[in-house]
């Protein structure tokens, strides 16, 4: 605890404070709690956006805007300690985007990586360099920093995917570059699953050598495979704090997809409910399938099918499964653990 001190000091103290504040300069002792805290002060908080509420405002903006006209027709997901700044934690983006049917999402690249998860409807595309992939709910897809990206709706029905976006991480680096397509739609160069087969079938081209930090090449992980594969693994022994979970890899170097961001898929037996969970990557999840409670301190948040909730640093998760839950999470875990900051901790209790 700091001694009282004197009035008169208090006031000189402010007197200087307010000269070197001429010079663009503050004193570290005033704010070094803040800066270097003995754990994790996150300004987010857990937060809930059920699908049920926000789906029909999702709908809404097809009839006020086209796709064309605002190049991406998105709903940013704002975490309530953040308003303002189009994050969802805070080094993370996300956000609902609707594509009608016979719209195209125009082409553009940017530095920053994205990630798509396909919540509703069917009959829309993604293209990626060249190459399409058909979006189908739960399909986890990819368009790495600086890839051309576009996106159509050949269907009937409209198609709400869920945005995913390093934005804050190039935010704060001031390094974000984006740059639009000459075409509206790119020219198909490959067939559709061509990266997945030279990429993702436990082979790789003969001459090709990825380094680690390079974003993968398979840039569509199919939600019939990885849901396949998790029903495979549930068979096994459940981890009593993250019940089935896996993580997404390149296939070609074993790390994470993206550089900045990581993607994982978990499943929750019917029943099923963790000991809590702390890291220091603020994670944003989205439930494929089932519905329970995640648990993030004191919060209970209620999730069915689509539901997007997020659980900020450092905080206790513990997951309850009402029935068979599937669950999709991303972070940027992997920019953590390449630079030393990455903390986890596995509680047999509640943290205090």
């Amino acid at each position: 605890m700091k001694a009282d001190v004197p009035d008169f000091v208090r006031a000189e103290r402010r007197q200087y404070y307010d000269l070197i504040n001429q010079f663009s300069m503050t004193p570290l002792w005033e704010v070094l709690g803040r800066l270097v805290p003995r754990s994790p002060a996150p300004a987010i908080t857990p937060t809930l956006w059920k699908y049920s509420d926000v789906r029909k405002h999702v709908m809404q903006a097809g009839s006020l805007i086209s796709a064309e006209e605002a190049e991406r027709r998105v709903l940013i997901l704002e975490n309530p300690g953040l308003r303002g700044n189009s994050s969802v934690t805070q080094s993370l983006y996300a956000g609902l985007q609707l594509i009608m049917p016979g719209e195209v999402a125009p082409a553009h690249r940017h530095t920053q990586s994205a990630l798509r998860l396909v919540l509703d409807g069917e009959g829309a595309y993604t293209a990626v360099d060249g190459e399409r992939t058909t979006m189908r709910r739960g399909d986890f897809i990819i368009t790495p920093a600086w890839t051309w990206h576009d996106h159509g709706n050949l269907g009937q029905e409209p198609v709400v995917w869920l945005d995913g976006l390093d934005i804050p991480l190039a935010r704060f680096f001031d390094a974000g570059f984006a740059e639009p397509g000459e075409e509206h739609s790119q020219s198909v160069s490959r067939p559709e699953g061509d990266a997945l087969a030279r990429y993702g079938s436990n082979m790789l081209p003969v001459d090709f050598h990825q380094p680690t930090n390079s974003p993968t090449k398979v840039f569509v992980y199919p939600f019939a495979q990885t849901r396949a594969a998790l029903k495979m693994v549930a068979q096994g022994e459940v981890d009593q704090h993250h019940g089935h979970k896996q993580r997404f890899v390149n296939p070609a170097t074993g790390a994470s997809p993206m550089p900045t961001m990581g993607a994982f898929i978990q499943l929750l037996p019917q029943g099923f409910e963790s000991l809590p969970y702390r890291s220091t990557d603020a994670t944003v999840y989205v439930c494929l399938e089932g519905e329970g409670e995640a648990l993030v301190g004191d919060q209970v948040l209620r999730f069915q099918e689509n539901d997007v909730f997020v659980v900020p640093s450092w905080s206790a998760l513990q997951l309850r499964a009402q029935r068979d839950a599937i669950l999709f999470s991303y972070s940027d875990r992997p920019a953590q653990q390449a630079i030393g900051f990455w903390r986890e901790e596995r509680l047999a209790r509640a943290a205090a």
